[in-house]
């Protein structure tokens, strides 16, 4: 399972020319100092996300917020399999999250 969704989280990197997947073990996409996209060892995926647009994608998507190594990550959203099917979806949520840490002072 983890390696199916390892895959699918490097297919979507790969069509995101602005930032590269990064780690080994612990997997991340960052940018301007803020880690914005993660894969945990339960094979989830978790986008982060302004308070406002996670509250959103909360409800939209019918999940919760992101846990990782036990620990509730706020501001990230726990993408559903449903989603995560939607390639192009997945990249439009990503390019998004890019976005939003960009906003941010950097760290």
């Amino acid at each position: 399972m983890w390696e199916a969704q390892l895959k699918r989280y490097d297919n979507i990197v790969d069509k995101c020319p602005r930032f590269e997947r990064k780690g080994k073990s612990m997997i991340y996409t960052s940018a301007n100092g803020y880690m914005f996209t993660l894969l945990n060892k339960a094979g989830e995926i978790g986008v982060r996300f302004s308070k406002e647009v996670q509250e959103k994608y909360i409800k939209t998507f019918n999940s919760s917020l992101y846990k990782s190594y036990g620990a509730v990550m706020k501001g990230y959203v726990l993408i559903p399999e449903s989603i995560l099917k939607d390639t192009e979806k997945m990249v439009a949520l990503f390019n998004e999250s890019y976005d939003y840490v960009m906003t941010l002072e950097p760290k």
